[in-house]
């Protein structure tokens, strides 16, 4: 069993929960981080190849994340191993089983993430009374479905321009998964003037350098179809988005995408991070040397969780979408300042400006610790 607590640090995490129900196939962990600023929100992800030590990395990203977005709520994680694209009656059974063992976990309120969505937070809502991200009917910001992620990662794509040698308008872009978070952030930046010219997704690669049409690729994915069923353009294998040339790359899809071992042929000025920890820390130095401005994933792609908060404290859609853009502009100019002003990373401006505003919290805590 891999050993978090070994890892931790002063702000976590709190808790570490393996659930396991072998006749049900069920295998499941909890990673509550630091609850100081609230209870936990943050995602289940469901994956054949997800671990205690990814889950705990991504409970971190949502305790910073949350924390630099000014939201009252701490940060926490889930895992569920399995094939997302199962039966639907057996991913029902599996996810309302895993929410029921974790019915007394009041630190940590569910939301979606990869491999879930709104329809998986109405049964974890009707299991268990606590979860975010769900259908309007139920009285939910469908957050994928309007895409409130991507509405964020186009907020701070706009931000960081000054901060750039390229113009907003006639910039290409390439998103590297084309699922919830992609295509939104696609849609959004088409209509500031941004060209698209390459997605993948866990079937390949599409490249068209005079431009795809974005709406008519997320037609093709609404339908369950790959990138590789765009009518034209070239096509490749998932990894060849790495080597597309643009002037914007967007990771949206796995963690770790982007390491030591193949960051060198990525070509583009800005990377606006839309998946959780999708570089790692060796990549991130690598394309700060090269000149390449990154956008921490805790400041880019927050738009969901902050959706998910108001939606859990009921707020309307309108107010969400407002709040998105003026959290995340306001977040990515103060990190891109303190960045250029003390010569760091800017994922290390970011991690103290969220790093400030938990441990400020903590301090309001009784026994002093998360």
């Amino acid at each position: 069993m891999e050993d978090i607590f070994a890892l931790g640090d002063t702000l976590g995490p709190a808790k570490v929960i393996h659930v396991s129900q072998p006749q049900l196939g069920l295998q499941g962990v909890l990673v509550v981080d630091n609850v100081a600023c609230g209870p936990a929100i943050g995602g289940l992800r469901m994956a054949e190849d997800v671990s205690t030590a990814e889950c705990a990395r991504l409970a971190r990203a949502m305790t910073l994340k949350n924390a630099a977005a000014g939201l009252p709520h701490g940060g926490g994680k889930s895992v569920l191993y399995g094939d997302p694209k199962m039966a639907p009656a057996d991913k029902e059974e599996l996810i309302r089983a895993f929410a029921f063992a974790l019915r007394r976990e009041e630190d940590y309120i569910f939301g979606p993430d990869m491999g879930t969505n709104e329809e998986c937070m109405a049964w974890v809502k009707d299991e268990i009374g606590r979860s975010v991200g769900l259908p309007c009917e139920v009285g939910g910001i469908p957050l994928d479905h309007l895409g409130a992620t991507g509405w964020g990662l186009s907020q701070a794509v706009a931000m960081a321009i000054p901060y750039c040698d390229f113009a907003l308008t006639g910039a290409r872009l390439v998103v590297q998964g084309f699922g919830a978070v992609g295509k939104h952030t696609a849609r959004f930046l088409a209509e500031r003037g941004v060209t698209l010219v390459g997605a993948s997704d866990s079937r390949g690669t599409l490249h068209d350098p005079a431009g795809i049409k974005v709406e008519e690729l997320i037609r093709i994915k609404n339908q369950g179809g790959s990138v590789l069923d765009y009518p034209t353009g070239n096509k490749a294998d998932r990894d060849a988005a790495i080597d597309l040339e643009c002037e914007i790359w967007v990771p949206a899809a796995r963690p770790d995408v982007l390491h030591e071992d193949n960051v060198h042929r990525l070509r583009t000025k800005l990377v606006a991070q839309g998946a959780n920890i999708p570089l790692t820390l060796g990549a991130e130095q690598y394309l700060h040397s090269k000149g390449v401005l990154c956008l921490p994933d805790f400041i880019a792609n927050a738009g969901g969780v902050i959706c998910a908060a108001m939606e859990y404290h009921g707020s309307s859609q309108t107010e969400a979408f407002r709040t998105i853009a003026e959290k995340i502009r306001d977040n990515t100019q103060q990190v891109l300042v303190e960045a250029n002003q003390d010569g760091i990373l800017p994922r290390q401006a970011a991690i103290n400006l969220a790093t400030r505003r938990v441990e400020r919290a903590m301090t309001f805590k009784r026994w002093g610790i998360f």
